[in-house]
């Protein structure tokens, strides 16, 4: 599936701007299931600096000043991606036992192993917890495949939990979203990676975007789609797999991957520091276009 994706991000302040130092995260990856024809990062007003370097993980960080007086900051982000089925639907229950891929994963001296274990560790965003260990342990049987326990824990977090926008911040706690099981996308993904670290496999935050199916006989709207979060469990054998908890499925050609992280907190789409300003407004438009289709009608329309 072709897709072209538009991501706007605009900050309209209530004074001026002197300066503004940013870091954006906002470049779709390169992947084997992923194609990245074009992508196309532009601010306004125009930076006096502005350059992409990669972090740990391979995500593309791009890197801006702004030194001109503004009281509007507009990020935005043009990319034309081509997502490839992954075909993994059949997989979990062939995969290794839990226990037998914990053992295989403890000797390998691969490079690719070697860095997934550094993601077995906890995060401030997503810790090593006893109680989100004990959450998910009555899955982790005796001989239960790996990738398939982890489905059943996508699915029990989908089921027991509500997805609710109104409740969280980018600063609620994991263990406060298990005792209300409520949250948003970002907060299911950090409550399955922090479980899965609990019990010893490595975990991390998958960003990106997720195309939207409008209602039957009615059109698509510019803006009306938004970035989304899931993660993706190491299996010794096949590598980093995908699970999305807020719609219980495995990522496949609906999903587009931005970066990858411990956190919430390697992949902030957009990030800074000024001098100046006051209060400001933000808003964030996101389209995710598969192309072929006709142009959508525009969210104000």
């Amino acid at each position: 599936m072709k897709y072209r994706i538009s991501h706007l991000t605009r900050y309209t302040y209530e004074q001026d701007i002197a300066n503004s130092y940013n870091r954006g995260c906002l470049l779709p990856r390169g992947l084997l299931y992923q194609k990245v024809a074009s992508s196309r990062l532009t601010v306004t007003p125009t930076p006096s600096s502005l350059y992409n370097h990669p972090d740990f993980f391979g995500n593309l960080y791009t890197f801006f000043h702004v030194n001109s007086l503004h009281r509007e900051l507009e990020v935005n982000v043009t990319s034309q991606v081509e997502v490839m089925p992954r075909g993994l639907e059949q997989v979990p229950a062939r995969s290794l036992p839990w226990e037998q891929a914990l053992q295989q994963l403890a000797g390998d001296t691969r490079r690719q192993a070697l860095q997934a274990r550094l993601l077995q560790v906890g995060s401030r965003m997503a810790p090593i917890d006893p109680e989100l260990a004990a959450f998910a342990r009555d899955i982790f049987q005796p001989g239960v495949p790996l990738l398939e326990a982890t489905r059943q824990l996508t699915h029990r977090i989908f089921s027991e939990f509500t997805y609710d926008p109104g409740f969280t911040t980018l600063a609620t706690p994991v263990d406060e979203v298990l005792k209300a099981r409520r949250g948003v996308c970002q907060d299911f993904a950090h409550l399955a990676i922090s479980a899965l670290r609990s019990l010893g496999f490595p975990a991390c935050y998958v960003s990106g975007y997720l195309e939207t199916i409008p209602p039957p006989g009615r059109p698509r709207l510019v803006g009306a789609d938004a970035s989304h979060a899931w993660f993706s469990v190491y299996d010794p054998s096949l590598g980093w797999v995908d699970f999305d908890p807020t719609n219980d499925l495995m990522p496949d050609e609906r999903h587009i991957t931005v970066a990858f992280g411990r956190d919430y907190a390697d992949v902030v789409p957009l990030k800074g520091l000024m001098s100046g300003g006051g209060r400001h407004d933000l808003v964030v438009e996101v389209d995710v276009m598969p192309l072929g289709e006709k142009p959508p009608k525009s969210a104000n329309a």
